[in-house]
């Protein structure tokens, strides 16, 4: 399992290389923000546009042929950059990129609940794949503003170009599909999931958690700024949230040894949503910096007591569709919420915006709190090896 964590960092790590050189890049060529902000976009759009095909083809083919192609549009983009480090160039590069993190998220997490044999090991080993994306934005930046400083950004788009060889050495080390898997995989449209009312309930309280996330990770600059802060003390700030966010993933398989999935997700959702409440009313650095570890820890705990459910929910042949659909949510969120609470910001003040999401989130964590138990009588997750 381990070699297969890192095969998705070194993905993932070549996407956040790539999406912290390409700006810097496109903003050397003479190009505006308004053409880098299109360009960064891009790596969200792919995995909105290919993240149902990506489920559907992890749900034929298994782990093996998904993780290769991943593996190589990854490297395939990187090398086009290599090529051609112009603007055209970049657009396909963040496309290839961001579809690659995307197929290969749906395809390990996926593997992970089919071959799982306990629920304690599905626990451990969705709580250890969701902190890869925390390792890989470390991993990926560094790596590649420090080959640009020393040799060039052609330099830093081929060394980046190498890290998901990985997921290609793991792809070919793992068990293919089981012959004749792929014909009783047949499923109808991946929409008709929105059909099962837990499935509803459950990505409900996904989609809080990314608003609570992105809400934080844009306004609280904005906050921030409202108020005079330094830039390291927002840095610190914003850098609390992700460290306790990292942390409390790995915590969940021993939480949900003492308390159902299903409240641990109503129950920091509505957590989350108090904190946000106050978070504009607080006036000290410091207790902002305690409210940020405190709401990184509780949404950090959320997402992979999502994945233990909704690999509960959902049958064994239609997890490929369901992670599909989660993924195109927090993606789409992730561009359209900025937006939106920039847009509202400027009509009802920063605060206003706390306020008003934090209102929302309490009503629908509230309702989870409530309609949750439905979610807690579902059967444990079967093993399914491929």
């Amino acid at each position: 399992m381990s070699y297969l964590i890192a095969a998705h960092v070194g993905v993932h790590s070549a996407m956040a290389g790539l999406r912290m050189a390409t700006p810097l890049l496109g903003l050397s060529l003479g190009y505006g923000t308004d053409v880098v902000g299109y360009l960064v976009a891009l790596f969200a759009v792919s995995q909105i546009v290919l993240a149902i095909p990506a489920g559907r083809f992890a749900d034929r083919h298994g782990l093996r042929l998904p993780l290769s192609c991943a593996a190589m549009m990854a490297s395939a983009g990187t090398g086009l950059a290599v090529a051609w480090p112009a603007l055209p160039a970049l657009c396909i590069a963040a496309l290839c990129l961001g579809g690659a993190v995307g197929l290969s998220l749906i395809t390990l997490q996926r593997h992970i609940g089919r071959t799982s044999e306990s629920e304690e090991q599905l626990r451990r080993g969705l709580a250890w794949l969701s902190i890869a994306p925390s390792m890989s934005i470390f991993v990926g930046p560094l790596l590649a503003g420090l080959v640009i400083d020393a040799l060039s950004f052609r330099a830093a788009f081929a060394v980046l170009g190498l890290l998901p060889l990985g997921a290609w050495l793991a792809a070919r080390r793992s068990p293919g599909l089981l012959a004749g898997q792929a014909q009783r995989q047949r499923s109808g449209s991946p929409w008709s999931l929105w059909r099962k009312p837990a499935f509803r309930d459950l990505l409900l309280l996904n989609w809080l958690m990314t608003a609570s996330w992105d809400l934080h990770g844009f306004m609280v600059p904005v906050l921030g700024h409202e108020r005079g802060l330094s830039a390291s003390w927002i840095g610190i700030l914003l850098s609390l949230f992700a460290l306790a966010a990292t942390f409390s993933r790995l915590a969940v398989p021993a939480l949900a040894r003492r308390a159902p999935e299903w409240m641990i997700v109503a129950g920091a959702v509505t957590l989350a949503a108090i904190i946000l409440g106050v978070y504009p009313l607080i006036g000290n650095v410091f207790v902002m910096a305690l409210c940020s570890f405190l709401l990184g820890a509780l949404l950090g705990s959320i997402q992979p007591s999502v994945m233990i459910l909704l690999h509960r929910i959902v049958p064994a042949h239609r997890q490929g569709d369901a992670i599909a659909m989660r993924l195109m949510m927090v993606n789409a969120s992730g561009i359209s919420m900025p937006l939106l609470f920039g847009i509202a910001g400027a009509w009802i003040t920063v605060a206003g915006v706390f306020h008003a999401t934090a209102a929302i989130v309490t009503l629908g964590g509230s309702i989870g709190l409530v309609r949750g138990r439905r979610l807690s009588t579902l059967p444990k997750a079967s093993s399914n090896p491929e």
